[in-house]
């Protein structure tokens, strides 16, 4: 087995994700388990963070985690950090759980121009193993349950904006007229496809959004769309108008928006893709184990581990 440097976990709140990381940030090992926040029911966080570890448990090397883990509902509340928030500041502020050998990722805060607040967790790691330093200005995106648009300049994460596209989706498809259709239909693929190009041009449009989602319905009533295109159509509208509000969130603040950094499963960042192509905005795919990498560089900065010659 080789050997490594740190034990990084991506604990969120439908899974957790558990790497072993070598010194010089590659991945060595990894594996899944359903372990979200959402899913412990009656299991305790050590028990949860035991299976988690597995054969691993024995390692000496330290334990470094980020997401939900760090919530209020998690094992250890950690306070998120205001925006502007740099490597170095998230490195300072881990939490400890000493029984567990285990140190926590702050999250990230900030307020939109009405004072509204913004939360992230988890995002600001891979932000910080998807984005060089070195780099001026990057507008990432981490497609998920609650997506996020980061501003970020010079690896300093100085603003956010979240939308609640795919939680706004699942809840459409569970618990709406809307998905009484596309529960009785078998999955399309999760390659987008023209039903979903065709939600997109409908979401970039001007029109009223919670108006525009009961076409999921009737265009199926009028045969314009099959029930299996249903969620896939709604899946373009609520992308599409999601890309169209961050658009214009970033012009706002001086950024073009003529391309983007992409961090997320290949499922989503496909869609997002898809829907930002149509938008004729420009992507670039950050590597996909940002987490594990952001992991590493904070420990590295909190000297936690060294760097490896």
């Amino acid at each position: 087995m080789a050997t490594a440097a740190l034990i990084a976990l991506d604990w969120g709140t439908t899974a957790a994700r558990a790497y072993r990381v070598d010194p010089h940030g590659n991945v060595i090992d990894a594996h899944s388990a359903p372990l979200g926040l959402s899913q412990l029911g009656d299991t305790t966080f050590p028990a949860a963070f035991a299976r988690l570890l597995g054969e691993w448990a024995d390692d000496p090397v330290p334990r470094l985690a980020c997401g939900m883990v760090g919530s209020r509902e998690g094992w250890r509340e950690v306070p998120y950090l205001r925006c502007p928030v740099s490597l170095e500041m998230l490195a300072t502020r881990l939490a400890e759980i000493p029984a567990a050998r285990l140190k926590i990722v702050p999250g990230v805060a900030t307020r939109d121009a009405a004072g509204l607040p913004d939360v992230m967790r988890g995002e600001e790691t891979q932000i910080a193993g998807a984005i060089d330093a070195e780099e001026e200005r990057t507008l990432a995106v981490t497609p998920g349950t609650h997506s996020k648009w980061i501003r970020v300049e010079r690896g300093r994460i100085v603003d956010f904006l979240s939308f609640m596209t795919g939680e706004l989706y699942a809840v459409m498809i569970a618990h709406s007229v809307l998905g009484r259709f596309a529960r009785n239909s078998p999955p399309t693929s999760d390659l987008p496809g023209p039903a979903f190009l065709r939600g997109v041009d409908r979401g970039l449009g001007t029109g009223f959004l919670v108006h525009d989602m009961f076409g999921a319905r009737t265009l199926v009533l009028h045969g314009e769309l099959t029930s299996e295109q249903a969620p896939d159509w709604l899946s373009g509208l609520l992308i599409g108008r999601e890309v169209r509000n961050a658009r214009t969130w970033a012009h706002r603040h001086g950024d073009d928006a003529a391309k983007i950094r992409l961090i997320g499963t290949d499922a989503l960042v496909a869609r997002y893709a898809a829907a930002c192509a149509r938008a004729e905005i420009g992507v670039e795919r950050a590597r996909p184990d940002a987490a594990a990498r952001g992991l590493w560089q904070i420990a590295l900065e909190a000297g936690l581990i060294g760097r490896a010659l």
